[in-house]
C-alpha cells in the first residue's frame, strides 16, 4: 500500500492505494479545515454506475441523427469501440457546419469540471470548437449571474471585485460589526473552481469572533452562519432582503446617519435615488415600517441596526444566493449602495462583500496572481446565450431576447455538445428541459458517471476522473498549486477529455491545430513555464517542472493584506472605477437608459412573481430554497460516500419546521412529495427549528431519477428540486437564474415508494 497526493475542488488530500484502488482518503496536513467531501474518493471511482465504454443510444445508432429524439433518457445504449465513436461524433459535427453552420453547434458546456488547470473540460471543448471554426456560448454563471451583469454598471466586475474582497485578517482587526444578508454558509466555503490547498473560511470566522466582531444574520435558514459566531439571527420572508437594506438606508438618511461626503466624492446618483427611498416618486417612504409589512422583520430592529452600523465599523455582506432570485440584480447592487451610505467602502474593516465563503478563496489573503490556463483560441461565431436560458435556445429558434440593453436572436441549435458539467443540476424547470432536449439532432456528451445528462444523450463518451489523470491543480484566489499525479488506472475504457478530442480532431483532420504536437504531459510543462514567468515578474523564484513535480506542490510566499477599493478611495482620480462615470454609480444612466421595467436606473425593491406574499401562496404556502449541499459539489459525487451516508430513506434530504410538519401530519423520516405545477419530487424527511415556518430547505445536486424515464411530467425518486423550480430570467437586464423565488406544497407519499435507480447503469444491449 502506497500513499499519493492529489487535489481537487473540495480539498487536497493523501489517498492510500492497494492493488490500484483507493482504500483509504486522509487531508493534508495544512488543512486545518478539511472537507468530507473527499471521503467519496474511497467509492467514486470505482463505482458500478461510472461510464465505462463509448455508447451510443439505440436508435440514434440504427437510424442516425435525429432518430426517436422523445425516447432520450428512456431508450437503452449499445457500447462501441472509441474508432466507432470518434468517426460517428466528427461525421456529425461535419454534417452541422457544412449544412448549417457552427453556430448551430451549443457547445457552452457549462460546468466545474475536473480541478485541474489542463484537463477543465470546458477549456478542451472550448479549445477544439474553435479549431473547427466556432460555436454558439453561454456567458455568466449560475452562481452569479444577475450580479455578472448589474455590477458592471455600478462598481466593477464580479470576478475583479472577488479577487479584492477584504482579506480575514483585516477584518479580524477592523470590523466592530458584520451585517449579513444570506449569512457566510461554510458547507460552500469547502470548495474552490480550480482546487483548494487549505480552508480558510471558518478559521477567518472564528478569528473574528474572538476579536470581538458581532455578527447579525438576515436569513431563513439559521445554519447559514457558523453556530459558534453567536449572530443574532432575524428571520424574514424570503426574496425580501431589499426591502430591509432600503428601510437601513432610509433610516441612515432620515437621522443625518450617512456619508454625504463620500457620497459626493465617490459617487454619483444619490440625488436620484434619494426621491424613492423617501418615497417622493410612488408616494411610499421606504422606512421600517414599510419594511416589516414586506419582510417580517420588526420595525425597531431595523431602526436599530441603522444606528448601531452608523456607530461602528461594519462590513455589510450580501450571499450569491440572494441574486439567483426574480430581479436579483438588486440584492448586490443595493447592499454597496447601503454601503456607501455609511462612507466606510474602502476602510479596513468596513464596506461590503459579495459572497464571502461562497468559495473558499474569497477573502483569503493572497497574491493577485493568475495561474496559466489552456489557451482556447477565438470562436468564429458570435451567436451566444445567457447561461440559465438554455431551454429557451432549443425551444425557441430564431427567437428575440434581451441581455444587457440589447435584443439578439437565438440560433437554431442542431449539435449539444456538453463535457465536464451536468444541465439537470444546474438548470431550473427539469420537465421545461426535458421537452427542449428533444429538440436538437444530435447530443453528445464527455461522462464519468451514469448521471441524467448522460442518460439523455446520444453518443456518451467516458471520461476519466481526477485520480485517473495528471494535471497541475491551481485554483483562483490561492497561493498553492499541486503536482497531481495519476493515482489510480482509468476505470474501464475512459480516457480524459484531450485525448477523446484528439481522437475526433484527427477524424476531422484538425490534429494538428487542436493539439499543437503535444501531449499531456508536454502541455502540463509549458503551463508551468508560464507559472514560473509570471511569479518572476513578482520577484518570486518558482522551482523548475521536474522539481516541482518531484515535490508534488508549491506555495507562493504570502501576499499583502487586502481592503476592497481601497485604492479607489485613497486616490478615485488615479485609480477610476471601470464605470462609465469612474466613481460608484448609485442611479446608472446606461442602465436607465435601456428603459427596462424589471432593471431600472437604481436598485428598488420589485415583487417576485412568486413568495410567500403573492397569491400564488394560497395553492403553495412554502418557499423552497434549494441551496447548495454540504455533502458534495453541486451534483458531482452524488453517488459517492459522503452523498449518500447523508440521505435519509434513501434519497436527498429536506427539512422543515415543525409547524409545518405538524399542519400536516409528518414525521421525521417520512417520504414526502414535494410539488408544484411544475412538477414533483420525492424527499425524505427532516424536521428543525433551523428553517423557518414557511420554508423548506432541499439542496441541489440529487441526482435526477424519474419514474417513468424519458417522461415529461414524470415524478422523480430522488429529489432534485429542479423539477420545481422556475425557469425565468432574474430581468430583461441580466437573464440570471430564479431558482430562489419557487413556491411548494408538501404532502406524505402515500403509495408505494420507488426505490432509487439512477446508481445504477442504464440498460445495455448487444450490438
Amino acid at each position: 500500500m502506497e500513499k499519493r497526493l492529489t487535489a481537487s475542488h473540495w480539498g487536497t488530500y493523501y489517498l492510500s492505494v492497494d492493488q490500484g484502488k483507493i482504500i483509504a482518503v486522509e487531508p493534508h496536513e495544512m488543512d486545518p479545515d478539511p472537507s468530507a467531501i473527499g471521503q467519496s474518493f474511497v467509492d467514486g471511482i470505482q463505482h458500478a454506475c461510472r461510464v465505462k465504454r463509448p455508447a451510443v443510444r439505440k436508435s440514434y445508432l440504427e437510424k442516425g441523427p435525429g432518430a426517436a429524439t422523445d425516447k432520450r433518457g428512456a431508450e437503452p445504449f449499445v457500447e462501441v469501440e472509441w474508432d466507432t465513436a470518434f468517426e460517428l461524433v466528427a461525421k456529425e459535427l461535419d454534417r452541422v457546419r457544412t449544412d448549417f453552420g457552427n453556430q448551430s453547434i451549443f457547445a457552452g458546456s457549462y460546468g466545474w469540471a475536473s480541478a485541474g488547470r489542463f484537463h477543465h473540460a470546458p477549456s478542451q471543448i472550448h479549445r477544439f470548437m474553435n479549431s473547427i471554426g466556432g460555436y454558439t456560448k453561454s456567458v455568466n454563471t449560475y452562481s452569479y449571474a444577475a450580479s455578472e451583469v448589474i455590477l458592471p454598471h455600478v462598481v466593477g466586475t464580479m470576478d475583479w471585485l472577488l479577487s479584492q474582497h477584504t482579506s480575514w485578517p483585516v477584518l479580524e482587526k477592523h470590523c466592530q460589526l458584520m451585517v449579513m444578508f444570506g449569512g457566510v454558509a461554510l458547507k460552500n466555503g469547502q470548495i474552490n473552481a480550480g482546487g483548494v490547498g487549505r480552508h480558510s473560511a471558518r478559521e477567518g470566522l472564528l478569528a473574528c469572533k474572538k476579536a470581538g466582531t458581532r455578527f447579525v444574520n438576515f436569513s431563513p435558514i439559521r445554519e447559514d452562519v457558523d453556530d459558534a459566531l453567536d449572530a443574532q439571527h432575524h428571520q424574514l420572508v424570503p426574496n425580501s432582503d431589499v426591502a430591509i437594506m432600503l428601510a437601513l438606508a432610509y433610516h441612515l438618511y432620515d437621522g443625518g446617519r450617512h456619508d454625504q461626503e463620500f457620497l459626493n466624492k465617490y459617487c454619483v446618483g444619490f440625488d436620484q435615488f434619494k426621491p424613492y427611498l423617501l418615497g417622493k416618486t410612488d408616494g411610499q417612504a421606504k422606512d421600517a415600517n414599510w419594511a416589516e409589512r414586506i419582510s417580517g422583520v420588526e420595525a425597531s430592529v431595523i431602526r436599530d441596526l441603522a444606528e448601531e452600523m452608523a456607530s461602528k465599523r461594519t462590513m455589510i455582506t450580501a450571499s450569491w444566493s440572494l441574486q439567483r432570485a426574480d430581479h436579483g440584480e438588486q440584492t448586490h447592487w443595493m447592499a454597496i449602495v447601503l454601503a456607501a451610505m455609511l462612507g466606510q467602502i474602502g476602510l479596513p474593516g468596513g464596506g461590503f462583500g459579495l459572497g464571502y465563503a461562497g468559495v473558499n478563496g474569497v477573502g483569503h489573503q493572497f497574491r493577485n496572481f493568475t495561474w496559466a490556463s489552456l489557451d482556447q483560441g477565438v470562436n468564429n461565431v458570435r451567436d451566444f446565450i445567457p447561461v440559465a436560458r438554455i431551454s429557451d435556445l432549443l425551444l425557441n429558434p430564431g427567437g428575440r431576447f434581451s441581455y444587457n440593453g440589447q435584443c439578439y436572436t437565438y440560433p437554431d441549435t442542431k449539435v449539444v455538445y456538453w463535457a465536464g458539467g451536468n444541465p439537470f443540476h444546474h438548470h431550473q424547470d427539469l420537465n421545461r428541459l426535458l421537452k427542449a432536449w428533444q429538440k436538437p439532432d444530435s447530443i453528445i456528451v464527455h461522462e464519468q458517471t451514469w448521471n441524467a445528462l448522460s442518460r439523455h444523450a446520444d453518443i456518451v463518451l467516458p471520461a476519466t476522473m481526477t485520480a485517473e489523470r495528471n494535471d497541475i491543480v491551481c485554483a483562483k484566489r490561492d497561493d498553492d498549486i499541486f503536482a497531481l499525479k495519476q493515482v489510480v488506472e482509468p476505470v474501464g475504457e475512459a480516457k480524459n477529455d484531450y485525448d477523446i478530442f484528439c481522437g475526433i480532431a484527427r477524424a476531422i483532420g484538425v490534429l494538428d491545430r487542436f493539439s499543437e504536437g503535444r501531449d499531456e504531459m508536454d502541455w502540463l510543462k509549458v503551463f508551468h513555464a508560464k507559472n514560473r514567468q509570471r511569479a518572476a515578474s513578482f520577484g518570486i523564484d518558482m522551482p523548475d517542472f521536474d522539481s516541482f513535480w518531484e515535490a508534488g506542490e508549491y506555495s507562493l510566499p504570502v501576499g499583502k493584506e487586502l481592503v476592497l477599493l481601497e485604492d479607489f478611495r485613497n486616490d478615485p482620480e488615479g485609480h477610476k472605477l471601470r464605470t462609465p462615470s469612474g466613481l460608484i454609480e448609485i442611479y446608472s444612466k446606461t442602465v436607465a437608459s435601456f428603459n427596462l421595467e424589471s432593471c431600472q436606473g437604481h436598485p428598488m425593491w420589485l415583487e417576485p412573481k412568486e413568495w410567500l406574499r403573492s397569491s400564488c401562496a394560497k395553492k403553495f404556502p412554502l418557499h423552497l430554497i434549494s441551496n447548495q449541499p454540504a455533502t458534495r459539489l453541486h451534483s458531482q459525487l452524488d453517488h459517492g460516500k459522503t452523498s449518500q451516508e447523508n440521505k435519509v430513506s434513501g434519497r436527498e434530504a429536506m427539512t422543515m419546521h415543525p409547524d409545518d410538519a405538524l399542519e400536516r401530519n409528518l414525521e421525521v423520516g417520512d417520504v414526502v412529495r414535494v410539488f408544484n405545477d411544475r412538477g414533483a419530487t420525492l424527499a425524505g424527511l427532516l424536521i428543525s427549528t433551523a428553517v423557518q415556518p414557511g420554508v423548506v430547505q432541499l439542496p441541489t445536486g440529487a441526482w435526477y431519477d424519474p419514474v417513468e424515464p424519458g417522461v415529461i411530467g414524470s415524478l422523480d425518486k430522488a429529489g432534485n428540486p429542479n423539477v420545481l423550480t422556475r425557469d425565468e430570467g432574474s430581468s430583461e437586464l441580466g437573464q440570471g437564474p430564479t431558482a430562489h423565488s419557487t413556491l411548494v406544497d408538501v404532502e406524505k407519499y402515500l403509495g408505494p415508494v420507488p426505490e432509487v435507480t439512477v446508481y445504477t447503469p442504464p440498460e445495455m444491449i448487444s450490438r
